[in-house]
């Protein structure tokens, strides 16, 4: 497995070159003429010549390199002249167009780069994300009851130090990319680290960046594949025949299922502060989620309730019995805070004793309150929610 330092080590040597590119060519620009002119003035020639040298450097990106677009001085003079002369709007704008088209490949690359780089480090960050939400959650209840100018690393030195590194690992991460929000906020309470600190942190500070971050993670401006390119011409063709309800489950990986539940409980109203619990492939052979979902009563006022919802994407077999029973039984490991509702998330379906079960328990009148959501139960929230299907390539073809 390669290794991400000395790849990262690569993609600054490569931001690097293209921050030198970036200022010498907006040297160059302040050089080009406005009109007809000729000669070749030498600190143009020297900065094209310096240009050239860091633009061989440069790697390509998946096949696509910046190309050298720069022209001789009394060549752009020349362009300028001929339109002058013709007189024409198109002839202006092409000239134009040909004089800035090496800053236009500049920033084509940049962004190339900057998606590339985020691809890089997706894996890293998601992990450092999940580990941040652990050890808040571990400081939550080291400092529970003490004074809130308290220092947190009084209690706890080395939990509190190992979340400063991984913020501080985060932040190496995102590169020249622009931070979050509240990211000045955290750095800020992280410095101060009293106790009060550490609650903002949790309360305002995390939730925020922790979104934020996310959001960058998976391309949202990535293209999902369509394979016409007018629709025009398929409603044109008058298709007919029923429309699947069921959903091609099985393209799916377990990450891919969790991602999934992520995104959908991150997107629903009146749900806030999603979070992973633990990483894919853990003993319980999956990955609990974790949101806090807000009722707003207009008499009684808000009420907020922890839920859990653990994914698990069995396509060969249904939930049992003796599944619920444990993962009723984990729920001791994720409080405090208390756990409100126990949600258990399947690509599959729940046997009749796991249902039953179920039904038994919630008519025992506990504190903890368990739901299930089968795939059937899935593919209808899903059906509201077009954009996730799309994305994830849950449509079956038949």
């Amino acid at each position: 497995m390669a290794d991400l330092d000395a790849a990262l080590r690569q993609f600054e040597a490569t931001e690097a070159n293209l921050e030198k590119l970036d200022k010498l060519w907006s040297q160059i620009e302040n050089h080009i003429p406005d009109g007809p002119a000729f000669g070749n003035p030498p600190e143009y020639d020297e900065l094209c010549l310096a240009f050239r040298q860091i633009l061989h450097a440069l790697p390509a990106i998946d096949g696509f390199k910046v190309d050298d677009q720069l022209h001789d001085y009394s060549a752009i003079g020349q362009m300028r002249l001929d339109a002058l002369e013709i007189d024409e709007i198109e002839a202006k704008v092409s000239v134009e167009n040909c004089v800035s088209e090496q800053g236009r490949l500049l920033r084509e690359y940049r962004f190339k780069l900057q998606t590339k780089r985020r691809e890089l480090t997706r894996d890293r960050m998601l992990g450092l994300i999940d580990d941040v939400d652990g050890m808040l959650r571990q400081l939550g209840t080291v400092v529970e009851g003490k004074e809130s100018n308290e220092h947190v690393s009084a209690f706890s030195e080395v939990a509190w130090s190992n979340l400063r590194e991984t913020v501080a690992e985060v932040h190496t991460l995102l590169g020249s990319a622009e931070r979050p929000a509240r990211w000045g906020d955290l750095s800020r309470h992280l410095h101060f680290g009293v106790v009060g600190d550490l609650a903002d942190i949790q309360r305002f500070d995390w939730p925020q960046v922790k979104a934020e971050l996310r959001s960058t993670l998976y391309g949202q401006h990535d293209p999902i594949p369509v394979g016409v390119s007018d629709l025009g011409e398929i409603v044109a063709a008058r298709p007919r025949g029923r429309v699947p309800t069921r959903l091609n489950w099985s393209i799916l990986s377990d990450e891919d299922f969790e991602r999934l539940m992520f995104l959908l409980i991150a997107e629903a109203k009146g749900y806030e502060n999603p979070e992973w619990l633990q990483h894919t492939h853990a003993p319980d052979r999956g990955r609990d989620l974790s949101v806090t979902v807000v009722e707003n009563d207009p008499l009684a006022g808000v009420r907020r309730y922890r839920v859990i919802i653990q994914c698990k994407h069995w396509l060969s077999r249904s939930v049992s019995a003796t599944d619920v029973s444990d993962v009723r039984g984990q729920m001791e490991l994720w409080q405090p805070p208390r756990v409100d509702r126990l949600i258990i998330a399947t690509s599959g379906r729940f046997t009749v004793d796991a249902i039953a079960l179920i039904e038994q328990h919630n008519q025992a009148d506990r504190a903890l309150n368990i739901g299930m959501w089968p795939d059937s139960r899935l593919e209808l929230l899903l059906a509201a929610r077009p954009h996730l299907i799309g994305q994830f390539g849950l449509k079956r073809t038949e």
